[in-house]
């Protein structure tokens, strides 16, 4: 593998090495005009400037300590919002400047806490926005009743100086936020309530839904990741395994097959699409991981697993098509550029696919920077690219590869 330019920015401790299965998210990342921002395993916060002329150089702004994984991050020029995982659920809004806490604020308050000391039973700050006057946070828990799976949920919308203004509490697993203007989209993923949509859009003042939407679909699988896309929303469904567009009333525009059930071999195989982002123009989609009717491990593997979609917002034609190599945490956009991350193809375990593509989102790919270890956090943003490293280790191989470090470049 030849070397990364993706400079190791900054060391950022240790870590027990991801295995051979994705891992959970454990670290967060931003990029705004001047400053990438890292959140640590270990609940660091560090602020580092971004120099004009180089995504290298600049020094350390300032670091704050927290108890608890950071896994969410949303940043403006004058704050930056934290969410954790694990004991409050806890969410930090920091002055961007300084690091200064300005507010907190426990949604294990509003979700509970842990009924058992596992990472999946912890509160746990899914996602964040900033949007207007409003910082939105998207929290949950899960637990087990019995043989029921069991998620209780919030949704809150804080003024910026942390006043809550509106809560919305459901038994459903959110996902994804995303904010634009006086709109909020929460992305649902698993809705036991069949009466629960998987997409709702939300008024950002009062909370009061505006619209909703579900792909209609068999099982609680409903909606992956949600983005605005100027007038309208760009979804990716679960339910169907299709990508969407919406219009603000909940009405399709135009549907697309990214991964439905097909069959391969012996096998009917699926995969679910997992992210989507919108850039000049056109909606970028990406799948994960296949899987089967009937069995999580199958032989076969989908065609469109771990691939990533360009599609024209205007008419939903298919504009690209790049086969990832592996599963992405995220999907991140910055102008006409957007960037996916590929950790590991948990069944096929090769190192060579650790790594971030560039995409031109209406022509497709650019480059791919190859990374040792996982990347499992992305940010864009001032004219950089920040990634988060971390290390894994198969279990049929017993090598450590790659370091928890923050990686930076220039966008170009």
């Amino acid at each position: 593998m030849a070397p990364s330019p993706l400079t190791a920015r900054r060391d950022l401790g240790e870590v027990d090495p991801a295995s051979s299965r994705h891992n959970w998210a454990r670290s967060a990342v931003e990029a705004t005009e001047d400053a990438v921002f890292v959140g640590t395993a270990a609940g660091r916060v560090v602020a580092l400037e971004t120099a004009a002329d180089s995504a290298s150089d600049g020094g350390e702004r300032w670091e704050t300590r927290g108890d608890n994984p950071v896994v969410s991050m949303a940043a403006t020029d004058d704050v930056l919002v934290v969410g954790e995982r694990g004991g409050d659920g806890l969410v930090r809004v920091l002055d961007a400047e300084t690091g200064d806490a300005r507010w907190t604020y426990a949604t294990a308050d509003d979700v509970g806490t842990a009924t058992k000391d596992s990472l999946f039973f912890r509160p746990y700050v899914v996602d964040l926005a900033v949007t207007g006057d409003r910082v939105v946070v998207a929290a949950r828990r899960y637990e087990r009743d019995g043989e029921d799976r069991v998620w209780r949920s919030v949704v809150l919308g804080f003024d910026r100086d942390g006043r809550l203004a509106w809560r919305r509490r459901v038994h459903a697993s959110p996902i994804a936020v995303a904010a634009d203007g006086d709109r909020v989209a929460v992305a649902y993923n698993r809705c036991p309530n069949s009466e629960q949509d998987g997409l709702v859009l939300l008024d950002a003042h009062t909370g009061g839904r505006v619209a909703s939407w579900d792909p209609g679909t068999d099982g609680d699988r409903r909606v992956g990741d949600v983005a605005f896309a100027g007038d309208a929303l760009a979804v990716a469904s679960h339910g169907d395994k299709r990508g969407y567009l919406l219009d603000f009333e909940g009405n399709e525009r135009w549907r697309l097959d990214l991964a439905t059930e097909r069959r391969v071999g012996d096998e009917t195989v699926y995969a679910y699409p997992t992210h989507v982002c919108v850039a000049d123009g056109a909606a970028a989609f990406v799948t994960g991981n296949t899987f089967a009717e009937s069995t999580r491990d199958p032989d076969a593997r989908h065609p469109d697993e771990h691939t990533a979609v360009g599609v024209s917002v205007d008419g939903g034609e298919r504009l690209w098509t790049r086969d990832t190599g592996g599963f992405a945490r995220s999907a991140v956009a910055a102008g006409p550029r957007v960037f996916v991350p590929s950790a590991q193809h948990f069944r096929e375990r090769e190192a060579d696919r650790h790594g971030v593509h560039t995409f031109d989102a209406t022509a497709g790919h650019v480059r791919t920077d190859d990374l040792p270890g996982i990347p499992t956090a992305v940010a864009a943003g001032g004219g950089v690219l920040a990634v988060v490293e971390e290390p894994v280790e198969y279990h049929d191989e017993g090598v450590t590869r790659g370091a928890y470090r923050l990686r930076t470049r220039p966008i170009r």
